[in-house]
């Protein structure tokens, strides 16, 4: 999902000065340090889903073997999904050149862990002071202490707390995307997903009761999210409370509107396709390292045929590469050939 958003982001840019083509291109590339943008949105949109999906898989899992086999098989998916991702990121042959500790996955494999002990560990009301403390914690530490060897609190990049301690803890001393203190915001991230899905599960509530409150329980959280960025700004590469609000707003919004069309209105054909890559997720981000699509779907539309579309051409190889993937996912579905943890 994360390469084939990002290649769009660049077939949209070889258009040309089309303006249209320009934002969405803009909307498909990370900002730098500072702001949101879509391409910010996909990654805690993953955690908010975990979240979401562990609560209806370790309430059947506790119902019927009981809060101590839900325990083990958190772990062991943790720890299964964990490696996973350091195999993904070049292996431990790679230990000081890759972020073999801090990748994709492995904030997956940390946020899916440390939540499911949470959930099984405590109440509602622990869970949501836990989800306070830990934000409230982060913006008090980057707020109001100061970053060793600078004497003064900062929120620019490479000159913050988050950067800091990443480049102090070992195995190899350097600053990445999902760094180690910036897992904790993470888990919040995590947290939301699990309150949108008691929202889901609670049977005193009706259908549309539940859809107002998902949406207006993310709008509020994104406007206090923008409201709060005034003093604490929106960092993805920190993971900032503030990024937590506003992406976790968005996601519940987004699940509130799809729960409405879904499971309201009855419209499900349309949703065939993400059914199909949902039930195989890891397959779906692990196989573009495996097949590449793009060479694929070059071999279909790529040389003289994307020359004849001009500017287009770029866009062309990529939307079919996105429709080989797709298919492929279709394929696994219909056949029940699923990769699990």
């Amino acid at each position: 999902m994360f390469l084939i958003a990002g290649s769009y982001g660049a077939a949209l840019k070889a258009i040309g000065p089309v303006q249209p083509a320009q934002f969405l291109a803009t909307q498909l590339e990370h900002v730098k340090w500072e702001g949101f943008r879509l391409y910010d949105f996909i990654f805690p949109l993953f955690l908010f889903i975990i979240g979401v999906s562990l609560v209806f898989s370790l309430d059947k899992t506790i119902a019927g073997e009981g809060k101590a086999a839900a325990v083990k098989r958190i772990i062991r998916r943790g720890i299964i999904l964990f490696l996973m991702g350091v195999f993904y990121d070049g292996g431990v042959s790679r230990w000081h050149q890759s972020n073999v500790l801090c990748g994709v996955l492995q904030r997956l494999a940390l946020g899916y862990l440390f939540t499911g002990l949470l959930y099984c560990g405590l109440k509602l009301r622990g869970l949501v002071a836990t989800f306070v403390v830990v934000l409230a914690g982060y913006w008090a530490l980057w707020t109001f202490v100061p970053v060793p060897g600078t004497g003064q609190v900062s929120f620019e990049e490479g000159k913050n707390w988050t950067h800091y301690i990443d480049l102090k803890m070992p195995p190899y001393h350097r600053i990445d995307n999902e760094g180690y203190l910036s897992t904790f915001p993470a888990i919040g991230t995590c947290l939301l997903g699990v309150f949108a899905a008691l929202v889901l599960k609670n049977a005193a509530v009706t259908p549309e009761k539940k859809v107002l409150w998902l949406v207006a329980g993310g709008a509020a959280m994104t406007i206090a999210g923008y409201l709060w960025a005034l003093q604490f700004p929106i960092i993805k590469r920190a993971w900032t409370p503030t990024y937590v609000l506003v992406a976790g707003g968005y996601s519940c919004i987004l699940m509130g509107s799809f729960y409405l069309v879904i499971d309201v209105w009855k419209y499900q054909r349309w949703a065939a396709p993400f059914v199909w890559i949902g039930a195989n997720a890891i397959t779906f981000y692990l196989g573009e390292s495996i097949v590449p699509m793009r060479r694929m779907a070059e071999r279909f539309v790529g040389g003289d045929i994307a020359h004849a579309a001009g500017r287009y051409g770029d866009l062309l190889v990529v939307l079919v590469a996105a429709g080989l993937s797709i298919a492929v996912m279709r394929f696994l579905y219909n056949r029940k050939i699923f990769l699990r943890v």
